[in-house]
């Protein structure tokens, strides 16, 4: 037997004891020690949005863990790994249980040197940083290149992205709307922090070359804006749509100045890219400062940590500790 957290229809979430026969088919078992609550889980565990796809449902879209039964030639015994995405926490039971089971393809092993608290820090919002870094870097986007500006600064994918880029020694400027967390975005490497109300009304077809490089987070006017004050050459990448999903841009920034727009997705981005990205961030990561920033919660404490996600009463990240 075990404890998950689990939704019997949209708005009817309750801690259930379970047995291993009724975990949903993979060809890998896995106890999970850690996760952590992203937006999605949030909306999915306070009934705000439609995440999960059936029911009855266990959300969480991440969790880190050990392997304790395998078919997966891939993945044996004792094996550490860990999850983002795949639709588990939606269409498959996620990670907010101490057990799991998943298909092998889904899952990557844990790097050395990042334990598995360590990636729950990191999470899916951490890894998503990565791959919006990395891309910059693969189009071609140097420090020597110029500024980079961050969007939604203070959050999860924007607080690494900051991290992760100043370290790599790029000029980062932190779009905020939260002034008062602007000693937090400097102590994570951010130059300068720029007032997200610069950046959340319609956009102009060109503004000046400012940027270039971005990582986005917001969507529509802000990306527009972005886009819009992007160098010639330069890249933008986008992961999110926290202002819309909406882009009132013009083509002007593309085909005047060559400007690129990349898209990242995390939920079913390539193994191969997804390994990558969890070995850069073992070897770049200050997990110190990681540690400072995250909550460590229960399984009994999902729920009310969720609601209070929701209301944007929460600084830092919460790690829910499976074992707790």
């Amino acid at each position: 037997m075990f404890q998950a957290l689990q939704l019997t229809d949209k708005d009817t979430i309750a801690l259930t004891q379970l047995n291993t026969t009724d975990l949903p088919e993979g060809d890998v078992t896995v106890s999970v020690s850690y996760s952590t609550i992203n937006y999605k889980d949030a909306l999915a565990v306070t009934g705000s949005a439609p995440i999960a796809k059936s029911y009855p449902m266990v959300p969480g879209i991440d969790f880190s863990g050990v392997v304790t039964a395998s078919d997966n030639s891939d993945y044996a015994i004792g094996d550490k790994v860990v999850l983002n995405g795949w639709g588990v926490g939606e269409k498959h039971w996620g990670g907010f249980a101490q057990q799991a089971r998943v298909k092998g393809k889904w899952l990557i092993k844990l790097p050395q040197g990042l334990s598995e608290a360590d990636a729950m820090r990191i999470g899916t919002a951490g890894y998503t940083a990565m791959l919006c870094c990395n891309a910059l870097r693969e189009h071609g986007v140097t420090p020597a290149s110029g500024p980079i500006i961050v969007s939604g600064a203070t959050g999860g994918v924007g607080s690494i992205a900051v991290h992760i880029l100043a370290k790599r020694g790029y000029e980062v400027h932190a779009l905020s709307g939260k002034s008062e967390q602007s000693e937090y975005l400097q102590q994570l490497g951010a130059k300068a922090v720029i007032d997200r109300k610069e950046y959340s009304d319609k956009a102009r077809a060109l503004g000046q070359q400012i940027w270039a490089g971005a990582v986005d987070v917001a969507g529509s006017f802000t990306l527009a804006n972005i886009i819009a004050n992007t160098q010639y050459g330069g890249v933008v990448t986008a992961c999110g749509l926290a202002q819309g999903m909406d882009l009132p841009s013009s083509v002007a920034p593309f085909i005047l100045r060559g400007v690129s727009l990349v898209g990242v997705d995390s939920v079913y981005c390539p193994v191969a890219k997804r390994q990558a990205a969890w070995n850069d961030l073992a070897a770049e990561m200050d997990i110190e400062q990681l540690s400072d920033i995250a909550h460590t919660i229960g399984l009994d404490e999902v729920e009310d940590a969720s609601k209070a996600l929701m209301a944007g009463t929460v600084t830092g990240r919460y790690l829910v500790d499976l074992q707790k």
